[in-house]
């Protein structure tokens, strides 16, 4: 019977051979082994090996193909080998960990069931030793130079969300967000024509979910994600059939109680589930007062260093030209407090007489304006603009409490006046100096998806990801990338 079932590749462009991480382990065993050897034999470090009992090496080999192909068989059933996005780098660590200490014991094992004449259990202690620092430092670079590749379009899969609703918008905030995961949602689908025809900063509404197989093939999509209520189970098991017939990958994403997985843990009753829902809301309590200890303990340390910036730059300002130095802006903060924001001045005095005429002749977004060449920036403007100088003197709104270090870009009133109501989520916090939107492309990002970002960051916020964005913030400003 002929059937219009398109098989799914092997291997896309981009994308990492399933080979290649099994190849380097292997590799990274015998180059373990080979450390090993010259540590315990040539550098003799702990205990010194007598001339008599100095060993060569090529007894050693048989144990290195044990341990490789133990460790082999070990991380092919613990789904190490298996390209989990959302796996974290410890996770993969604790996994390298536990598959060296099963494969060491064996060894050591083996070693005294055969008695062999050449073998020292103090070298496979190094052996394991340097192999989880070889593992582990392999899935860093490998994660390292993933992220970069794919920040520039490189094996990305793109990816159509079919489902509209809070799940699916939840799914479209993680992946605009985290780029480094290498998703790129090309559009939606939706049944709802309020939702389905309607676009999202670049992501496209591309009609009902009758189109999911036109869509695959017309936007040559590589995975979709439905995330549909589970009360149209039947349906959602037709389009998974229809994403296969179509030779793309499909997930289904399950609507608990429409809840973020992060508040819904899982615990086993004889094989039956029981899901428990954890009430928790960040930036409440202990965490707010966490963040806030975090900001003034950084904005301290570095005062020294902020002291000097600052006499430069009010410096640079004044030969430049008359005016004030700094500037002072009206802003909403959290839960639309106005506050006066302060900045250094970068622009002509009276340049707010101009803004409302540059935004219209370049047809901006009047919600986020970013005028590109901007004719009003002075030269020492352009400048503190591009490394992010000109925003120092907002340590003085962090330090009264209007501001964080970390946290949504702070709107002016006249952006939030034009605000649909599903923007003003991103007010429910302090606003920062840099964010996840600092670190997605700046000004290159539309006001939509700057939304999706701080809603994203709003729900899944930690310390963790505080110190993240900080230090991932740092680069862009060198580099200038995104800044008008």
């Amino acid at each position: 019977m002929k059937t219009d079932t398109q098989p799914l590749p092997a291997y896309r462009p981009g994308q990492e051979p399933r080979w290649l991480m099994p190849a380097i382990d292997v590799a990274l065993v015998f180059l373990a082994f080979a450390l090993a050897y010259v540590v315990r034999y040539q550098l003799q470090l702990i205990r010194p090996v007598e001339e008599a009992n100095r060993a060569p090496f090529l007894p050693y080999l048989p144990f290195a193909v044990l341990y490789a192909a133990l460790l082999y068989f070990n991380y092919q059933g613990s789904g190490l080998y298996k390209n989990i996005r959302e796996r974290s780098w410890l996770e993969e660590l604790y996994t390298i960990i536990t598959g060296i200490s099963n494969a060491t014991v064996i060894v050591m094992a083996v070693s005294f069931v055969f008695q062999p004449q050449v073998f020292s259990r103090l070298m496979m202690v190094y052996v394991a030793a340097i192999t989880i620092i070889l593992l582990a430092l392999a899935r860093f670079v490998r994660r390292t130079i993933q992220a970069r590749l794919r920040a520039r379009g490189i094996g990305v899969q793109r990816v159509l969300i079919v489902g509209a609703g809070d799940v699916g918008q939840a799914v479209l905030r993680t992946m605009v967000a985290r780029k480094e995961l290498g998703y790129q949602p090309v559009g939606y689908l939706d049944d709802n024509p309020a939702r389905g025809d309607v676009s999202i900063g670049r992501i496209q509404g591309l009609g009902g979910v009758n189109r999911l197989a036109a869509t695959i093939r017309e936007q040559k999509v590589d995975l979709v994600v439905i995330t549909l209520p589970w009360s149209q189970h039947d349906r959602i098991l037709e389009l998974v059939r229809d994403c296969y017939r179509k030779g793309a990958e499909v997930r289904v994403v399950p609507d608990v109680l429409q809840l973020n997985l992060r508040q819904v843990q899982v615990e086993n009753l004889d094989g039956i589930p029981l899901l428990s829902v954890n009430g928790h809301v960040p930036f409440r309590g202990s965490s707010r007062l966490l963040k806030r200890t975090i900001d003034l303990a950084l904005i301290a340390l570095a005062s020294p260093l902020i002291l000097i910036v600052f006499a430069l730059t009010a410096l640079a300002i004044r030969l430049e030209g008359p005016g004030p130095i700094f500037y002072r802006g009206r802003r909403v903060g959290e839960n639309k407090r106005e506050f006066d924001i302060f900045k250094f001045r970068s622009m002509i005095p009276d340049a707010e007489a101009l803004r409302a005429q540059l935004v219209q002749e370049q047809q901006q977004d009047p919600r986020r304006p970013k005028i590109a060449n901007d004719p009003r920036i002075t030269r020492v403007g352009r400048f503190i603009r591009m490394t992010s100088i000109d925003e120092l003197p907002q340590l003085w709104n962090v330090v009264l409490g209007q501001m964080s270090l970390v946290g949504p870009r702070p709107p002016t009133p006249d952006e939030v006046a034009l605000y649909e109501p599903w923007h003003m989520q991103r007010l429910k916090i302090l606003p920062g100096m840099t964010g996840l939107w600092q670190t997605s492309g700046r000004s290159n990002v539309p006001f939509e998806e700057m939304c999706l970002i701080d809603i994203y960051y709003i729900e899944n916020w930690s310390l963790k990801m505080d110190v993240s964005i900080l230090l991932r913030t740092i680069p862009y400003v060198l580099m200038g990338e995104g800044a008008y």
